[in-house]
């Protein structure tokens, strides 16, 4: 059964903006691109290495793998680029009032 949490208020996380949490286990970064958010996980499915550290660029709502350049779509977590193949985890966000929340699983 799918968990909802809090993660900030949406002041918090304006356009072009990003920002790491973690849940149990899993580090995800949520992403603001132009308005909408994004929510995938901290881990590129090329090598396992970070991901949300890496650059982003809010136009085209991609991050770039700081470790061998792969570009993640934030919103479906397809990979664009090789290395990668595999896209890596997403999550639900929603606002509710003026907080950002994520389904995770």
């Amino acid at each position: 059964m799918p968990e909802i949490i809090d993660i900030c208020a949406i002041t918090e996380l304006p356009p072009g903006s990003r920002k790491l949490v973690e849940w149990e286990d899993l580090e995800i970064g949520v992403f603001n691109c132009g308005g909408s958010l994004y929510a995938i996980e901290d881990r590129c499915s090329h090598d396992n290495g970070p991901l949300a550290h890496g650059d982003f660029d809010p136009d085209t709502c991609t991050v770039e793998c700081p470790r061998h350049g792969s570009l993640f779509d934030l919103r479906t977590g397809n990979p664009k680029t090789l290395p990668a193949y595999a896209p890596v985890d997403t999550f639900p966000v929603i606002i509710d009032d003026d907080l950002i929340k994520l389904e995770v699983d």
